[in-house]
C-alpha cells in the first residue's frame, strides 16, 4: 500500500538544485514496494493536472490489486513530470497556473468564477472562507423591476439609478444594470436561492429608498428579498454552484502583489496564511473582487476584512482609481457600533423620529419621506443632531435618532426582519416590536474604485484604454453605475450583473490568450517586505496609528466636509504614512501571523484614505454623498466629470473622464 502523502514526501527536494535527475534516487528507499499501477496513474494525473506537487493531499488509495513496482521506475517517471511541468520553479517560490484567477469570494467574485469556469481552469483566492465574505452583510434585497406586486419597468429603475447618483452615473451602465437585473434575479432563483414569496408563490418585493414608479411619482416595490438575509443567501447559492462546477478555492490566502508587465496582467503573488509560505499564481486573466475599504472610518458597517487590499495594490502598480471622493454613509447603523440596520425596515413602514417624536423627513423629502436616497437621509439625521433634536440633545457626534418599527407588529417583524430583531435585542437591548431602535449614520459603501468598462476590463487612462487580462467587479470596481450616491439594493444587482458579465468576458478572453512567462523570483520583493516586518523592531504601535486614521477620517472627511478640515486631514495622513514606514511586527512567526496581516492592511487603508481626502478636497462642489459646506451647490458646468487619481509617492496626480449622458439630461435632484 502506498499513500499520496508518501509520494509527496518522496518527491520533496532539498533546497539545492542538484536534487533533480538521477540524484533523486539517493533520497528514495531501495527495493520493490507493492503499488497498484492504477494508483500510480492517479498520482501522476494529479501532479500533471495541477502542475504542482504542493497540491497533493494525504488521501490513501484503496481497493486496488497490489503489484510490486521498483522505486527506481517511480523515480524516473516522477522526475520527468516535474522537470517538464511549466510551473516547477527551481529557484523561487511554488507557482500555480490557471486560465482564470479571481481574487475575492463575495457575490461578484463567485459569479465571475462560475462563468469563467465554463471555459477554463478557474480558481478563487480569498483571505476568508467564501461564505464569510461581506456580501453576506447585505440584508434588505436586490432590486429588479419584476412587477410582481405593482407595475414596474426597467426604464424606471435605470432613471432612479441615474437620479440617485446625482447624474454622475454613466447612463449606459445604469440602463444595462436595470435591464439585466430581471434575468439575474430569475437565474439566482433557478440556481436555488430561497426568495421570500407572495401568497401566489411569486418572488416577494418591498419598497426601498430612492426606487420609484413613473420617474419619481411615488415609491415602488422593487426589492426582491429573502427575509433580511438576502446577501447571505446569494453567497450560499453561488458558492454551492462554484463547487458543483469544479472551481478551485484557495481559502485564507492573502494577496501581496499583482504581476503587471506593460498593459498585461500575468498573475499574483500571495501568502498562505496558515504557513506563511509565498506562492505565485500565473494566469491568463485575473479579476479583482476584493470589496470595499470602510475600515478607514471609526464608525462603519464594514467587516474588519474590508481594508481595500485590491484597490491599494493596483494603485501602487500604476493603476488609477476613479471617483474616490464619493463615500456613502448609510443612515441607520446601530448606535455606537455602526452595525447595519437594513433599509428594509423603512421599506416595511419604519419611521425615523427625533427627540420630539417628529417624523422629520417630512421637512427634507416630502414625497418619499423615509425612503429618500441614503445620502439625503444621512445628511438630514446629521442636521437634526446638529440642531439639538437628537435623542440626547447635546449635538455631539455620538448623538442619535430613533427608528420606530413598533407599529409594524411583532409577527411582521419576526417574519420579514428576523435578523434585525435579533441584532436589536443583542446590541441595543431593545425589542423593535416594543421600543424604537437607536441609530445614526455609519460609513457603508465606496462608489469609487478601480475603473472598468461594461465588461469589467480595467481602464488605465481617461480615454478608456483597457489592460489585457485584468478585470474588476463589485464594490472594489467603478463601472460608474452608482455615480455620486448608490441606491439601496443596487449593490447586489451590480455584483450579479457585472460580476456575471466580467466572468463571461474572461471566459472568451482566455480561449485565445497565452500564459506567458513569469520570472521565478517575482515573489522576492514580497518576501523581503515580510522579512522586514518580522525583524523585531521597536517601531510605532500600529493600532494607535489605525485609530488616529479612523478618527481623522470620521471628523474631517465624513458626511459634511469643508476645505479647511480636509487640508488638515491631508497633512495628518501624510505624516501617518511616514510613521507607517517604521512599523514592525513583534511576532516573528510565519503561521497565522495576524499582526503582520493587520500591518499590511493598515498600509492599504492609509494609502486609500490619503487619496479619498485629496480627491474630496479637489472637487469644489456638492454632489451626492460628497457634501461640502464651503461649496454647497452642484456645479454641472465645471464638475460633471469623473475623477481619475494616480498615487505617485507623496503626490497624487489627477485627471478626468467624461460622464456618459445618453438618455436623461441633468436636473435638480428633488424627492
Amino acid at each position: 500500500m502506498i499513500r499520496l502523502n508518501d509520494i509527496k514526501n518522496t518527491l520533496s527536494f532539498p533546497s539545492e538544485e542538484t536534487s533533480l535527475g538521477s540524484g533523486l534516487s539517493s533520497y528514495l528507499p531501495q527495493g520493490d514496494i507493492p503499488c497498484p499501477p492504477r494508483a500510480l496513474l492517479t498520482v501522476f494525473s494529479i501532479i500533471q493536472s495541477d502542475h504542482s506537487i504542493t497540491l497533493l493531499s494525504p488521501h490513501s488509495i484503496t481497493d486496488f490489486e497490489m503489484y510490486p513496482l521498483p522505486w527506481q521506475a517511480l523515480t524516473i517517471v516522477a522526475t520527468e513530470i516535474i522537470v517538464k511541468s511549466p510551473s516547477f520553479n527551481r529557484g523561487g517560490n511554488p507557482m500555480h497556473e490557471y486560465d482564470a484567477l479571481i481574487v475575492g469570494a463575495g457575490g461578484a467574485g463567485l459569479y465571475a468564477a462560475l462563468e469563467a469556469s465554463k471555459a477554463g481552469k478557474t480558481a478563487v483566492l480569498s483571505k476568508l472562507f467564501p461564505i464569510r465574505s461581506h456580501t453576506g452583510a447585505a440584508q434588505g434585497g436586490i432590486g429588479a423591476a419584476l412587477g410582481n406586486l405593482e407595475e414596474d419597468k426597467p426604464e424606471w429603475h435605470a432613471f432612479d439609478t441615474v437620479k440617485g447618483g446625482d447624474y454622475l452615473t454613466d447612463q449606459n451602465a445604469a440602463i444595462l444594470l436595470a435591464e439585466d437585473a430581471i434575468q439575474a434575479v430569475y437565474e439566482l432563483e433557478n440556481k436555488g436561492l430561497p426568495f421570500s414569496r407572495t401568497p401566489d408563490g411569486l418572488i416577494d418585493q418591498r419598497r426601498f429608498g430612492g426606487h420609484t414608479r413613473n420617474f419619481g411619482e411615488a415609491p415602488v416595490r422593487r426589492a426582491c428579498y429573502a427575509a433580511d438575509r438576502t446577501g447571505h443567501m446569494i453567497l450560499q447559492t453561488l458558492y454551492q454552484q462554484c463547487i458543483k462546477n469544479n472551481v478551485t478555492f484557495f481559502d485564507e490566502y492573502y494577496l501581496l502583489d499583482v504581476i503587471i508587465e506593460g498593459q498585461r496582467c500575468r498573475g499574483l503573488v500571495t501568502i498562505k496564511l496558515s504557513t506563511g509560505e509565498i506562492l505565485t499564481f500565473k494566469a491568463k486573466a485575473v479579476l479583482f473582487a476584493t470589496g470595499g475599504f470602510g475600515r478607514m472610518f471609526r464608525i462603519t458597517s464594514n467587516a474588519y476584512a474590508n481594508t481595500g487590499d485590491g484597490q491599494a495594490l493596483l494603485v501602487n502598480r500604476g493603476v488609477p482609481l476613479e471617483d474616490l471622493e464619493f463615500y456613502q454613509f448609510h443612515p441607520t447603523g446601530i448606535r455606537g457600533l455602526g452595525i447595519l440596520i437594513t433599509e428594509g425596515v423603512r421599506g416595511e413602514g419604519g419611521i425615523l423620529r427625533n427627540a420630539k417624536g417628529e417624523r422629520f423627513m417630512e421637512r427634507y423629502a416630502p414625497t418619499l419621506l423615509d425612503l429618500a436616497p441614503r445620502d439625503m437621509i444621512a445628511r438630514a439625521i446629521h442636521s437634526e443632531i446638529r440642531e439639538f433634536r437628537g435623542i440626547k440633545g447635546d449635538g455631539s457626534v455620538d448623538d442619535f435618532i430613533h427608528l420606530d418599527a413598533t407599529h409594524l407588529g411583532k409577527e411582521k417583524i419576526e417574519t420579514k426582519l428576523p435578523d434585525i430583531a435579533e441584532f436589536s435585542r443583542t446590541y441595543l437591548g431593545v425589542d423593535p416590536a416594543d421600543e424604537p431602535m437607536s441609530v445614526h449614520p455609519t460609513a457603508h459603501y465606496a462608489m469609487g474604485g478601480i475603473p472598468t468598462d461594461l465588461d469589467g476590463r480595467v481602464i488605465f487612462d481617461s480615454q478608456g484604454t483597457t489592460y489585457q487580462g485584468l478585470y474588476a467587479a463589485g464594490e472594489c470596481a467603478c463601472v460608474s453605475v452608482h455615480g455620486a450616491n448608490r441606491l439601496g439594493t443596487n449593490s447586489l444587482v451590480e455584483l450579479i450583473v457585472y460580476g456575471r458579465r466580467a466572468g463571461q468576458h474572461m471566459a472568451q478572453y482566455v480561449k485565445g490568450a497565452d500564459l506567458g512567462t513569469v520570472s521565478p523570483d517575482v515573489g522576492e520583493p514580497s518576501q523581503a517586505r515580510l522579512a522586514e516586518l518580522r525583524s523585531h523592531g521597536n517601531g510605532p504601535n500600529p493600532e494607535s496609528l489605525r485609530q488616529k486614521m479612523q478618527r481623522v477620517m470620521m471628523e474631517n472627511v465624513g458626511i459634511y466636509r469643508n476645505g479647511e478640515n480636509m487640508a488638515k486631514a491631508i497633512t495628518a495622513l501624510r505624516e501617518m504614512r511616514q510613521v507607517y514606514t517604521q512599523i514592525r511586527a513583534n511576532d516573528p512567526s510565519k503561521a497565522f501571523n495576524t499582526q503582520v496581516l493587520e500591518v499590511l492592511e493598515l498600509g492599504h487603508l492609509l494609502d486609500l484614505a490619503y487619496m479619498v481626502t485629496a480627491c474630496a478636497l479637489n472637487r469644489q462642489e456638492s454632489r451626492g454623498a460628497h457634501a461640502r459646506e464651503d461649496y454647497p451647490e452642484r456645479d454641472d458646468q465645471n464638475w460633471l466629470k469623473h475623477t481619475l487619481a494616480w498615487l505617485e509617492g507623496e503626490k497624487i496626480r489627477l485627471d478626468y473622464k467624461n460622464v456618459e449622458i445618453s438618455r436623461w439630461a441633468p436636473k435638480p435632484r428633488k424627492y
